[in-house]
């Protein structure tokens, strides 16, 4: 008993019952009382913040410190100062985060014209001293007054600079932001040869800039709203007011007003948040990096919305041609564009139905097959141990996890992932007879007509459906790929992207729209597209090329 109470002893371990700390549920804080040795909960005793700026500075002072824990909070500045106004001195400080503001800004245009005896200067005696200060001192092109400490930390959190002047109960947000950012480049995920080479950058301003330098039209109506009760981050909606529906316009608003999330770092997740439940996957909403895009989408009527701290913009309603398009196919001639789109039909026929066709003619229907290829395909498969379906299993898999590998890994050793990749795929696995060496084509041309789909979103959604194709070519041949196809397009027919069937202009049937399978020239595109409801149905005469006639 004593041997075993030994062992029990050292290696179990017992739960004490007395702890130092403890952690509440709801979020409380407790600090140890040293006399009594008894848990004090200080969360209750902790003042709450006012909502109204103070006429008193110390009162407003001692709430800022509070606000930002200046204690700990290395990167926030307080500095404070005597103002001089209508040779009056009045106490004073501003507030700011370093890195994120201009110094030359706060010294040359805040400062010194604050610290500097005016005894030249003339003021108006029955002005306020707000209106004084902002019309008088400040000589910065950007200043406004705020009344609240939400509106204030809101502003020191953009990377401004507030200001506060005793017996004032306002202070003056002053623009003075200065913080790094990324510089506008090329796109990296939709290039072209001949359209514009610019793309979205991290800074919604920044974007914002672009769009209307492209526009260039006073009807371009960019609002802003804040997204999320933590991240408080800014989204601008953007849409033409003589061209765009204005029952779009106010669905895309009530979507994004009414999302009551902590948090939001990237427009894919907006995306998620917006568009509705029942998609299967299927994209709704149009991701881009090219500001061009966004322009030719706002001319349709259509409605673009920026996020901050995301170089993708998300254009809204999207139909599935839109999924095929490529900015590209503006900037070629129609039989140029025409061909492209066509090869991308292609492309996404192949990547969905392929490998599933495949596998439904070598188990179930060998007599589509010409003689001799059957029998090279017998051959090549002689020596193989595992049914096809295994066969195929592997390949894909193998391929998506080099496709996710090629994406992760460093850039200096990408290219080894490609030749690893083709020893496996290519040689190693046909000599090893663990595949055969018609399967290895068809898993080759599948990821190579993936590749050829311009959004990564809808080439994403046909590859997790291929593998549903798969299946169905296994266990039900033809006759399971049929079913599939035409769930699969009532799937496409039920879906609607903000009020727009998903299949429009080709079903329901859409007259007067530009997009369809073929391309019209550009003095063809009369029209705008029709099931945008747009307000101005008219995009050019019927006679565009006047100097022919």
């Amino acid at each position: 008993m004593n041997f075993k109470n030994f062992f029990n002893g050292f290696f179990r371990n017992i739960p004490s019952n007395k702890y130092n700390f403890s952690i509440l549920s709801g979020g409380g804080h407790y600090s140890k009382d040293n006399s009594s040795s008894q848990l004090i909960d200080t969360s209750t005793n902790s003042p709450t913040t006012p909502k109204k700026i103070f006429s008193n500075i110390d009162d407003n002072l001692n709430t800022m410190k509070s606000i930002y824990n200046t204690l700990i909070n290395s990167d926030v500045v307080v500095r404070e100062f005597v103002c001089h106004i209508d040779k009056r001195k009045y106490r004073s400080f501003i507030i700011y985060f370093d890195g994120m503001t201009d110094s030359q800004i706060i010294n040359d245009f805040l400062l010194e014209p604050l610290m500097q005896i005016n005894f030249n200067t003339t003021f108006n005696k029955n002005m306020p001293l707000d209106k004084l200060v902002l019309s008088s001192l400040m000589p910065q092109n950007n200043v406004k007054t705020v009344n609240s400490f939400s509106e204030v930390a809101s502003a020191i959190n953009s990377g401004n600079c507030v200001l506060f002047i005793d017996t004032i109960n306002i202070a003056f947000n002053v623009d003075a932001k200065n913080f790094k950012q990324r510089s506008v480049s090329a796109p990296e995920n939709e290039t072209v040869i001949r359209g514009p080479h610019e793309a979205f950058v991290e800074n919604i301003r920044t974007n914002t800039s672009l769009l209307r330098r492209i526009v260039n039209n006073e009807n371009l109506i960019i609002e802003t709203t804040n997204i999320g009760t933590l991240s408080n981050t800014s989204c601008s909606i953007c849409y033409m007011q003589n061209i765009a529906n204005y029952d779009l316009v106010s669905e895309v608003k009530y979507r994004l007003n009414n999302l009551e999330i902590d948090s939001i770092e990237s427009s894919g997740q907006l995306e998620q948040l917006i568009e509705e439940n029942k998609s299967y996957g299927i994209p709704q909403v149009l991701a881009t990096e090219r500001p061009d895009k966004c322009a030719k989408s706002l001319y349709q009527g259509r409605v673009v919305v920026l996020l901050n701290g995301n170089p993708y913009a998300l254009i809204m309603p999207a139909v599935a041609m839109d999924f095929l398009s490529s900015p590209e196919d503006t900037n070629l001639k129609s039989s140029f564009a025409n061909f492209l789109r066509f090869l991308r039909l292609i492309a996404t026929a192949i990547t969905l139905l392929l490998p599933g066709i495949y596998i439904a003619i070598t188990s179930f229907h060998q007599e589509l097959l010409p003689t001799e290829l059957l029998f090279s395909l017998l051959s090549s498969r002689e020596n193989v141990p595992f049914p096809i379906i295994v066969e195929l299993l592997v390949m894909e898999i193998s391929f998506e996890l080099i496709r996710e590998a090629g994406i992760r890994i460093p850039s200096p050793i990408g290219s080894t992932i490609g030749i690893v990749g083709g020893l496996i795929i290519g040689e190693s696995a046909v000599a090893a007879d663990i595949v055969s060496p018609i399967l290895v084509i068809v898993v080759a041309i599948t990821g190579i007509a993936s590749f050829a789909i311009p959004d990564f979103a809808f080439g994403f959604h046909l590859r997790i459906f291929r593998f549903l194709f798969i299946f169905l070519g296994t266990f039900f041949g033809f006759l399971g790929i049929g079913v599939g196809i035409f769930a699969y397009v009532s799937i496409l027919c039920s879906i609607k992207s903000f009020g727009v069937p998903f299949t429009a202009p080709f079903s329901p049937a859409t007259v007067g729209s530009n997009i369809s399978f073929v391309v019209p020239p550009t003095w063809k595109q009369e029209n705008r597209n029709s099931f945008l409801s747009p307000q101005q149905i008219k995009k050019q005469n019927k006679i565009s090329k006047k100097w022919e006639y």
